[in-house]
């Protein structure tokens, strides 16, 4: 077994259990971003031949504050599966999740694939179909959250679960930089922010991942969801939690943890 076999074993079993493991930057170093992908493909590829359905793709280190801190200058992507999505207003139960927090963005459809690693900014403006407020669980299989780079992007960049609110929105007809997110939990507001906060546009962070995807040979397709990063700070989640996300011109979009 390889070094990234290994450190992809111990992230499976940790989501498996749900017990947390110590972080796999001790097998695949802290800076080795290549390796850190090659084991999120490995659990990828075996989730894919469980049964699993890949639907989309999420951007995480959309802010340049915490890129800054894990020593980053670009943002990381994720796997989005069939069984991560939460219908509106759903319940997911908090033995689901692992030391989960919560964020809100701007969700992104697609209506076409987009296979050029040179595409620009306006091909991906016409990729999408519509826009959506959403709300991302992330969780870390990665004891108290003690990550970096390589360990973040190994886990799939952190990703667990989504909930897209009811409001599908034309790009046209909203202003994704300039609109203001609120997100509240429990009645109380815990997070705020725009669009600015999400690589100054989360259009500009879909931009990065299609050109990404695309170099890979993974295009994204017709019909993906894309979460294309937090417009304000993570919250924290407990059993019983109620949240409430609001994007201007999008709606709200809400979930409760059991």
């Amino acid at each position: 077994m390889t070094f990234l076999e290994k450190a992809a074993l111990q992230l499976r079993r940790a989501s498996e259990t749900r017990v947390v493991c110590p972080p796999v930057r001790e097998l695949i170093g802290d800076t080795s971003v290549e390796n850190a992908y090659q084991v999120q493909f490995i659990n990828t590829d075996i989730r894919v031949k469980n049964g699993a359905t890949i639907i989309g793709k999420k951007i995480g280190l959309t802010s340049f504050k915490v890129q800054e801190q894990l020593g980053v200058n670009q943002p990381d992507f994720g796997v989005l599966f069939d069984d991560m999505q939460i219908a509106h207003n759903g319940i997911v139960a908090f033995s689901e999740l692992m030391q989960p927090k919560a964020e809100a963005e701007v969700a992104f459809v697609l209506k076409k694939e987009l296979p050029n690693p040179d595409c620009t900014l306006q091909e991906v403006e016409d990729a999408i179909d519509y826009a959506v407020a959403a709300i991302e669980i992330v969780g870390s299989r990665v004891a108290n959250w003690d990550i970096k780079i390589t360990d973040t992007v190994a886990d799939n960049a952190s990703a667990s679960h989504f909930v897209l609110g009811k409001v599908k929105k034309k790009l046209s007809d909203i202003d994704v930089v300039n609109g203001e997110m609120q997100l509240f939990k429990n009645d109380i507001l815990y997070s705020e922010g725009t669009g600015k906060a999400c690589l100054d546009s989360p259009v500009f962070a879909t931009h990065w991942l299609a050109q990404k995807m695309a170099s890979l040979g993974l295009p994204l397709q017709a019909g993906d969801i894309v979460l294309s990063g937090a417009l304000g700070p993570m919250v924290n989640l407990n059993p019983g939690d109620q949240l409430l996300a609001t994007v201007a011109g999008l709606g709200e979009v809400r979930v409760k943890i059991g």
